[in-house]
């Protein structure tokens, strides 16, 4: 089976489009989550999500959607939070609040979280160079699949792959491309993949929502 995997997308309608049209032949899509904030599109990118998406774990931001104020001391989360409270249906934000923070894909041999597996552990980051720490799961897992540090990476972590696909709307790794892989889970291969979009589009629909001019300017350097 090849399963598309997708995260981060942080209400980037632009580079989400990019990434589903470049994204090869698979047999499902999987999202690890924060499906909003930071960018303008929230409702957008909800809709295509629940649309392409078999299964879709809660991010941080799709967590606290509902109480901005939690991240006052990061004024672009904020906002982007703001933004996509104001700008969601009750549904959608039903459908957000309703989102596991994980789920088993593959037939259950796949482990699908937004940060660390580890429930006493959510929202911590677990960088590339950081995945061999998960090497416990293994023993009951083919593989971790997770998102939350928007980089890019894939590793062999005893008898498994610990997979990031990276950020779709905002990549952190210094290529500003979308960034997205896909898993072979019959031979655990991972291809890796980047995709370029029209990130002036999304700097214009920025300023439009009013939301920081940073939120833009970042977009194009990957940080």
């Amino acid at each position: 089976m090849k399963v598309g995997l997708i995260s981060d997308v942080h209400a980037n309608l632009s580079a989400l489009e990019a990434v589903l049209n470049d994204m090869p032949a698979v047999d499902r899509i999987v999202c690890a989550g924060d499906v909003i904030g930071y960018n303008p599109w929230p409702g957008e990118c909800v809709e295509r999500v629940r649309d392409v998406a078999s299964a879709t774990v809660r991010g941080n931001h799709d967590r606290m959607v509902e109480t901005p104020e939690r991240y006052r001391a990061n004024r672009m989360a904020e906002a982007g939070l703001e933004h996509a409270k104001a700008s969601l249906s009750d549904d959608q934000l039903g459908w957000l609040r309703r989102l596991p923070r994980s789920a088993e894909i593959a037939g259950g041999r796949y482990l699908l979280v937004h940060s660390h597996p580890a429930p006493e552990r959510e929202d911590a980051y677990v960088r590339p160079e950081e995945f061999s720490t998960l090497d416990r799961y293994m023993d009951e897992y083919d593989g971790i699949v997770l998102g939350h540090t928007h980089v890019q990476g894939a590793r062999s972590v005893g008898d498994g792959e610990v997979v990031n696909p990276g950020s779709v709307g905002q990549p952190r790794d210094g290529d500003p491309d979308a960034a997205y892989a896909v898993l072979d889970t019959a031979t655990g291969a991972v291809d890796l993949r980047r995709v370029g979009y029209d990130v002036d589009r999304v700097r214009e629909a920025i300023t439009d929502a009013g939301l920081p001019e940073r939120t833009a300017t970042r977009l194009y350097k990957g940080e």
